[in-house]
């Protein structure tokens, strides 16, 4: 069995496991911290920095969902510091893509657009890249819009640690970063690709979704997901 230990999250003590981070901790103590990448049961990432912590004793901010705790920590998880980096993330996720609400199936529905609601972003303060990404729709029950992507890895991990088809990965750098199934085929020549629509159900925006769905229909079911993964894990 793992040591326990004993760590402070906004001045208070909580008990707490080693091996285990600093945002378990959190959620098992009933302390929000805001996410998009993360998903219970699959490999932390640290993608979209929006879990930011501040450490005492560490001078900068770090990722709740991939920094372990340690015996004595004491973290604070809600600050006018972290809330103004935390907005900052968000921007640029919006500036970076072309994500158009009041037209995405996932509208009403979208952990993006709910987290700037959520965040107190109401306008986004750096321009915008604009670029030209296409639209995947090859696929005979799916579609992959990069538009709307905020290449959180979701579906990159839950394809490959709970399906196990390993179908997408990311190409590219920085900006130019993209999701790829199959070597950058098309989604429909995929022949990895079992159909299941995990990915689907996991992306937290519209860059993955149904066929046939209208504006505002698209509703996800992730945590039927994270019951497999964790189903999964308990059988290993």
């Amino acid at each position: 069995m793992p040591d326990k230990i004993s760590i402070r999250i906004d001045g208070e003590y909580v008990n707490a496991q080693e091996g285990q981070t600093i945002l378990e901790v959190a959620r098992a103590s009933g302390k929000y911290i805001p996410t998009l990448c993360w998903l219970e049961s699959i490999t932390s990432v640290g993608a979209c920095r929006l879990c930011i912590v501040e450490v005492s004793g560490v001078g900068r901010l770090l990722p709740a969902c991939t920094t372990p705790v340690q015996d004595g920590m004491s973290v604070t998880t809600q600050s006018e510091k972290l809330q103004h980096y935390r907005r900052i993330a968000l921007e640029f996720l919006f500036s970076e893509r072309n994500h158009q609400c009041a037209v995405c199936v996932s509208n009403n529905h979208c952990e993006l657009q709910a987290m700037a609601q959520r965040l107190g972003v109401t306008s986004v303060r750096y321009p915008y890249a604009f670029p030209k990404l296409p639209v995947d729709l090859s696929h005979p029950r799916f579609v992959l819009d990069h538009n709307r992507c905020i290449l959180c890895t979701r579906c990159v991990r839950v394809c490959a640690e709970v399906e196990g088809a390993h179908v997408w990965d990311v190409s590219g750098r920085g900006i130019r970063s993209m999701v790829v199934c199959d070597m950058n085929r098309p989604w429909g020549q995929a022949q990895n690709c079992t159909n299941c629509g995990k990915c689907v159900q996991v992306c937290p925006t519209g860059a993955l979704a149904e066929k046939g769905f209208a504006v505002e229909e698209m509703v996800k079911h992730d945590r039927n997901v994270t019951r497999l993964a964790g189903r999964r894990g308990d059988r290993a």
